[in-house]
């Protein structure tokens, strides 16, 4: 068996549409959604919403790690003063409401017809931080089963998948509490393969190089691992990570990489 498996996808669709080339089957660990592009201020909901300059704006305060100057700058762009506070990727409702709501949505889905648009059957797919759920069964054509605090068979072995991330500062749209994400975990039960869009909450496998800051990381995850013991931990989430793989037992703990920056699958093959 050959299975390719991708995370932090972030609006590439162009090598998505290759990345099960060779395989018998794809997993996608989420993150499907490109709101601004931190390499590319031209890409993404952000600009195409509010143009280039504003969203280097935006970057600059998030990168700085000033978020409440980050939602304030958002909610003004709403409005169309230029001040006031929230963030238009949280899920909150605040200035511009409805409309925000809708041209958020409407953004959002022509990204999500052309990325599901590029999976090839099987796909597995798990959402990521930054994704919408309730959105993804109008795009999910019968070759793609999405799954979250639920197992699939793929060729002999048993893969579990959890997805979405836990609150941070940032508000991304998918986030859940503790307790709501371990109750997932352990709704899996024995796997050969476990799935997680964010890793275990291991410090070499949380921290990313370039942003220079922990990532959230799931000590329900990493109990499991030393619990069930699978095969593979597979996640994404940390883009530029210190350590990418680690054995924790008899489990590879690997990190699959930033698939909107390379292109390429990360490969499992038994």
């Amino acid at each position: 068996m050959r299975v390719h498996v991708v995370s932090d996808v972030h609006g590439n669709s162009r090598d998505l549409a290759a990345a099960g080339d060779g395989a018998d089957a794809l997993v996608c660990l989420g993150d499907l959604l490109l709101f601004v592009d931190y390499a590319d201020h031209t890409r993404g909901i952000l600009p195409d919403l509010f143009g280039a300059g504003n969203a280097s704006r935006y970057v600059a305060l998030r990168t700085a790690r000033r978020h409440e100057e980050a939602r304030a700058l958002m909610a003004g762009l709403w409005a169309g003063d230029g001040e006031g506070g929230e963030d238009g990727a949280d899920g909150e409702d605040g200035a511009g409401g409805g409309r925000r709501a809708a041209l958020l949505e409407e953004a959002v889905r022509r990204q999500y017809a052309e990325l599901f648009a590029a999976f090839p059957t099987p796909t597995y797919a798990t959402y990521g931080n930054v994704d919408v759920p309730r959105l993804w069964p109008e795009y999910a054509a019968g070759g793609t089963t999405v799954l979250d605090g639920g197992t699939a068979e793929i060729g002999g072995w048993r893969f579990g998948f959890v997805g979405g991330g836990l609150p941070g500062p940032m508000r991304t749209p998918y986030e859940v509490d503790e307790e709501t994400y371990a109750a997932k975990v352990a709704a899996l039960g024995e796997v050969d393969v476990l799935c997680s869009h964010i890793p275990p909450l291991v410090p070499e496998l949380c921290y990313d190089t370039v942003a220079r800051r922990f990532e959230r990381g799931s000590e329900a995850l990493l109990e499991a691992v030393r619990a069930v013991r699978p095969r593979y931990a597979l996640f994404g989430h940390v883009h530029q990570p210190l350590v990418g793989r680690m054995r924790i037992g008899r489990t590879e703990c690997v990190n699959v990489g930033h698939f909107k920056a390379t292109g390429r699958p990360w490969v499992l093959e038994w």
